[in-house]
């Protein structure tokens, strides 16, 4: 089984910055795909960004904004990263970080972004 826990949510005034990060720890080993979705009130859950084997993908909403990296120097853990610069009110949501071998199949409790106008 794998853990996520994921750190780094706030609230922020438009414009300002957050860095979100999340920990996989467990059974590591076949993890290729880190990434971070985001669910708005009363909306679906939409891609934020991913990234799979070094190559990352963003949602059209947040291209030249945010920033996803990873760190899976560890042994015992897998770290994905999310940087949001120019937040706007819109990114207002709670952000899951998921991984799996080549997709999403575990998922985080989430943490929560609010971005004030």
């Amino acid at each position: 089984q794998v853990q996520l826990v994921e750190s780094g949510g706030g609230l922020v005034q438009t414009g300002e910055s957050l860095r979100l990060s999340c920990v996989a720890s467990g059974t590591i080993y076949s993890i290729n795909f880190m990434g971070w979705y985001r669910q708005a009130s009363g909306k679906q859950r939409e891609l934020v960004a991913e990234i799979t084997n070094g190559r990352p993908n963003y949602g059209d909403s947040v291209k030249g904004r945010f920033t996803i990296s990873r760190d899976f120097r560890d042994d015992l853990k897998k770290t994905v990263y999310l940087e949001m610069n120019s937040l706007e009110p819109e990114d207002t949501a709670v952000y899951y970080c998921t991984a799996g071998p080549v997709r999403p199949l575990y998922w985080g409790q989430g943490t929560q972004v609010t971005v004030s106008s």
